[in-house]
Parts: C-alpha cells; sequence; structure tokens
C-alpha cells in the first residue's frame, strides 16, 4: 500500500476513513492472491455483463423482438440507473484504489457507488421480476439473478476496481432506484400514455434539460433518453408496433431480419453521425470555431440511436412485412 498516497487524500481527512479505505485494500490484496491470467480473463468476461456493451443489445432485443412495453421499461430503467450513478459519483467524490496502491488497475471516474454493482442490481432483480411468475421456475431465476449480482460485484474486488463499500453502496442505490422506479412508474405511465403526442415529446425534452442542467458533464444519457422516449412517443401514436410475431411465420423467419436489420442500422447510424458531426474523429476534427459545438453533435448522435431504437427500426420492420399488428389494430 502507498501510504503517501493515503495521507494526501482529500476523502482520508477523518481517521475512521483511513481505516476504512485500508480496510478496502486488504480485502483486495487477499482477493487478488488467487489471481492468474486465465482467471483475470473470466473475471473480465463476467464484468462486461454489467456494461453497455450487454445492457444495450439486450435491450433492444427485447423492445424488438419480444414485448416492446418491457423493452422500453427496462431501458428507462438503465438510463436512469446509469445517469443516477454518475450524480451519486460526482456527489459523493470518492477515491478508486488505485489512488492509494498504484499497482492497481485504472479508472479515471470516481468510485462510490460501483456503477457495476448497481447497475447490474437494477437489471437483474428487474429481469427476476419479470420472468419468475411460475413457482416451479421461481427460485431458478431468482437464484440465477442473485449469483450475477454477486459475482459481478466479486469481479470488480478481483480487478481492483472499487473498495467493498463502493459494492455495497451500488447495490443499496440500486435497490433504492427499483423501488422508486417501481412505485412511480405505473402512475406516471399512465399519465404519459393518456396524454397527447406534444405533451409526451414536451415532457421527454424537460426531463432531458432536467438531468443535462444537474450533471452537465455527460450527455449522452440524457439524449438517448430524448431519443428513446420520443420515439416511443411517435411509435405510439402514429405506427403502433407489436413485437412478438403473429404465429403465421416461424419466429426465426421474423426475429433474425430485425435483428440483422436493427443492429446494423444502428452501427451505422452511430459510426456516421460520428464522422459527420462535430466532435473528436470526426470529418470536422481540428476546426477551431466548430469545437463549441462538440456536444451538441455527441448529443445529436446518442438522440438519433435511442430514436432508431425505438421508432425508426418498428417502422422499417413494418414496412418489410416482418411484424404483427398490435392488438388494438
Amino acid at each position: 500500500m502507498n501510504e503517501g498516497s493515503i495521507l494526501i487524500s482529500p476523502a482520508l481527512s477523518l481517521p475512521f476513513m483511513t481505516a476504512l479505505y485500508s480496510w478496502g485494500i486488504a480485502v483486495i490484496t487477499h482477493i487478488q492472491s488467487i489471481a492468474s491470467p486465465g482467471l483475470t480473463v473470466f473475471m473480465k468476461a463476467l464484468s462486461s455483463l454489467a456494461s453497455t456493451y450487454f445492457y444495450v443489445p439486450f435491450v433492444l432485443f427485447v423492445f424488438w423482438c419480444l414485448d416492446e412495453k418491457k423493452g422500453f421499461r427496462l431501458g428507462l430503467l438503465i438510463i436512469v440507473s446509469t445517469w443516477l450513478n454518475l450524480c451519486l459519483k460526482e456527489l459523493f467524490n470518492q477515491p478508486r484504489p488505485f489512488e492509494f496502491d498504484p499497482a492497481l488497475a485504472f479508472e479515471e471516474s470516481r468510485a462510490f457507488p460501483s456503477g457495476h454493482a448497481q447497475t447490474s442490481f437494477t437489471f437483474w432483480v428487474s429481469l427476476a421480476f419479470n420472468l419468475a411468475k411460475g413457482k416451479k421456475l421461481r427460485p431458478l431465476v431468482w437464484a440465477v439473478s442473485v449469483f450475477f449480482i454477486l459475482i459481478i460485484g466479486f469481479t470488480q474486488l478481483y480487478l481492483g476496481l472499487h473498495f467493498p463499500t463502493d459494492i455495497l453502496g451500488g447495490w443499496i442505490a440500486g435497490a433504492l432506484v427499483l423501488a422508486l422506479f417501481y412505485f412511480l412508474e405505473k402512475p406516471v405511465s399512465q399519465v404519459f400514455l393518456k396524454t397527447g403526442k406534444r405533451p409526451q415529446l414536451i415532457s421527454a425534452a424537460g426531463a432531458a434539460l432536467l438531468m443535462n442542467a444537474l450533471h452537465p458533464a455527460d450527455i449522452r444519457l440524457s439524449a438517448m433518453l430524448l431519443g428513446f422516449c420520443g420515439g416511443y412517443s411517435l411509435m405510439l401514436k402514429g405506427f403502433p408496433f407489436s413485437a412478438p410475431p403473429d404465429g403465421k411465420k416461424p419466429w426465426i423467419q421474423v426475429l433474425a431480419p430485425r435483428i440483422a436489420i436493427g443492429f446494423s442500422a444502428a452501427g451505422v447510424i452511430f459510426l456516421a453521425s460520428r464522422l459527420m458531426l462535430p466532435g473528436n474523429d470526426s470529418l470536422w476534427q481540428g476546426i477551431p470555431f466548430l469545437e463549441g459545438f462538440y456536444r451538441v453533435g455527441g448529443f445529436l448522435r446518442y438522440g438519433l440511436l435511442g430514436l432508431w431504437a425505438s421508432a425508426g427500426a418498428p417502422r422499417v420492420f413494418q414496412h418489410l412485412g416482418i411484424t404483427a399488428q398490435p392488438e388494438e389494430a
């Protein structure tokens, strides 16, 4: 342990904090005593199950192929939970383990609460609630969900990215987010669905504006929220989309084209917008007077992705005849 870094860390002005983080480093060191190259690769793979590279494709698959309503709620939950985690990290401003021991993994963001722990808790518990319908499957579903919550938390300790207190804080934050979400989701959704398209779009824009005001450092999540919610409103009012196939065609003939078209187009939108809109690695990089528009370009890029997910892709699916008509039709 680097004692010098402990003494100069602003988070350790109290003796209790010094002892707490020293204990955390000891826990990490003990866990890493079992480290091996193969195990490290495995732990990094498990850790990726709590990243956007897993959650985003999963949410899109649910929305496009299984149940658009559940996909929308799950996507909204992940966006809100991730944004709240960034706000909490900024509020608490707690150090990472590498600030005490430089041999540990570097991570730019703040530590508390753990985003991996918080998001995995909200995701897997929410998934368990939706899947654990039958009495026979309920214990298995919950056992799998608890396993992934615990193992993802363990990976963060093994990789030296978080203290044990960060993991616990992430689980607590995730539980609070879930409780708040499910307490407010039904009344808010009822009001949202009963209003017209214009109030829905204004509400989505207001929520994105509030997110930007409270946490201006990140514009991706607010942009995705605006695009995702705005697109969902346009879809509901203009061309209602039903994700489950109607049974007239084999599932593979319906779902495979949706997956291929949906994800391919999302990749094209992301890469093309990154190239064409102002920002780093764009055609406009290095032009001085456009540097002030980099954040605008990023906001538009992620907003377009959210819009494609909830409106663009469903409309294309309908046009190609690879979707069923909604029950209301």
